[in-house]
């Protein structure tokens, strides 16, 4: 009977699970090592003054169907919010709630219901966005970045702070004048152009790092607090990982699902393995505010803010509000006890209910490298490298997608399919030597 592979994932944030996944579903041994304690990477969860809370508000579209896939495959459907029709409710100091809602028309019309009683937007800004939008379909090679292709499609101030900033910099953890055009266009192709169906809020009504519990489950084994520093190496295969303290651990494959600088420090010959310009990912921080309220404040589960660091806020459970503040590189040092003032003085100019509410305690959590800026010119590294039984994951390799959970499920996997192309290559090459030479294995959970 064939032995089956044992393969060791590296990072237990969303490429490295899906990645796990797919290889256990093909019956491969998967060994999960995590140098942190807590499993799901950027999507976990974590006690604050006893109360579990993610370490940011995590949200999908109905288009990221490789990510609603893998919520299915774990059996969490019954804990997933899905819009029926995509809805967001607007706040701004200066006018009462607006909202914005799709209609039942085909796209890009479903929109245009929405933005006719929009009351941010003048007639002609109306007509601006929506000839932007129609813009955005035929055009594929865009040159420069997405605030110059806006500029050229004359949209002024108010279409800027009332649809595009809101939508478009949360979604790319970016200024517009630093993501490159081809990357914000294939949001809006994707979310608002590519069915009616598509820009529907999704997410999770339970602590996210069930997800990545449910995924960890299906896995050998689970090693937290276990650094990989390095990779042992066969010719041209590697047959191990390298742990802090000098331990290894013998494999058959590898997934290195790590970011750009951690890759570059496990692989110090990247370049020779095909893998170009790690240094050139420029990290962009999020920054979450959760703030506990005597009441409940917001009105609604989510709702955008205008001329606000705060681009949404979510009630997540009654008086509970997470403020996400995307692209957030003049607030990430920021004390802690500021930036909970700062949530909180910023719900309570938009909403009298929030000004009334006693605050009863807040918390800030920070995400300094939370995704890499899609600046024009960069260019991201596929799965594959030059050793046939090695391969890469992360939100940030090129999946088509920004540095997203979609673009994090999606490079999972891609890199677990590059591993099922090269079996058989590297499989004969092993021959029945097995994993490489033993190792001592740590199991530290």
């Amino acid at each position: 009977m064939t032995r089956q592979p044992r393969v060791a994932v590296v990072g237990a944030g969303l490429a490295g699970l899906t990645a796990g996944l797919a290889l256990a579903r093909r019956g491969w041994r998967v060994d999960l090592y995590e140098r942190s304690r807590l499993l799901g990477g950027k999507t976990t969860s974590f006690e604050v003054e006893g109360h579990e809370v993610d370490c940011g508000q995590h949200v999908v579209l109905a288009c990221c169907t490789a990510t609603l896939d893998l919520i299915d495959e774990l059996g969490l459907n019954d804990s997933l919010y899905v819009q029926p029709r995509f809805e967001a409710t607007v706040l701004s100091r200066k006018r009462p709630p607006a909202h914005l809602r799709a209609s039942s028309l085909p796209a890009p019309f479903h929109l245009m219901a929405g933005f006719a009683r929009y009351p941010f937007l003048t007639t002609l800004d109306r007509i601006q966005v929506g000839r932007a939008l129609l813009a955005a379909r035929g055009e594929r090679a865009p040159k420069g970045d997405m605030a110059a292709w806006l500029r050229r499609h004359h949209q002024g101030s108010r279409a800027m702070r009332a649809f595009w900033d809101p939508f478009l910099v949360p979604a790319l953890n970016a200024p517009l004048d630093r993501v490159s055009a081809e990357m914000g266009l294939f949001v809006i192709r994707t979310a608002f152009l590519g069915s009616s169906d598509a820009a529907r809020i999704a997410y999770l009504r339970v602590p996210l790092v069930r997800l990545a519990e449910a995924a960890a489950a299906r896995f050998d084994g689970v090693h937290l607090r276990q650094a990989v520093v390095g990779v042992h190496r066969e010719g041209n295969r590697v047959t191990g990982v390298k742990l802090s303290g000098g331990t290894g651990a013998a494999c058959d494959a590898c997934v290195l699902a790590v970011p750009p600088r951690r890759l570059s420090t496990i692989l110090d010959d990247a370049p020779a393995l095909g893998i170009e310009g790690l240094d050139a990912f420029e990290p962009m921080p999020i920054v979450d505010v959760h703030l506990w309220y005597d009441r409940p404040v917001l009105g609604c589960d989510f709702a955008a803010l205008l001329d606000s660091p705060v681009q949404w806020a979510f009630e997540k459970s009654p008086g509970y509000v997470c403020c996400s503040m995307s692209a957030a590189d003049a607030l990430v040092q920021r004390p802690e006890r500021e930036l909970v003032e700062l949530g909180r003085s910023e719900l309570a100019a938009v909403l009298p209910e929030a000004a009334r509410a006693k605050l009863l305690r807040g918390a800030a959590t920070r995400d300094p490298d939370a995704t890499f800026i899609p600046s024009p010119g960069v260019r991201r590294p596929g799965p594959a490298t030059a050793l046939p039984n090695l391969v890469i994951a992360g939100a940030w390799t090129d999946t088509g997608w920004p540095a997203t959970i979609e673009s994090a499920v999606r490079s999972g996997r891609s890199a677990a399919l590059t591993l099922f192309s090269n079996a058989a290559g590297w499989q004969n090459a092993q021959g029945s030597s097995g994993a490489g030479a033993p190792m001592e294995v740590a199991h530290a959970v």
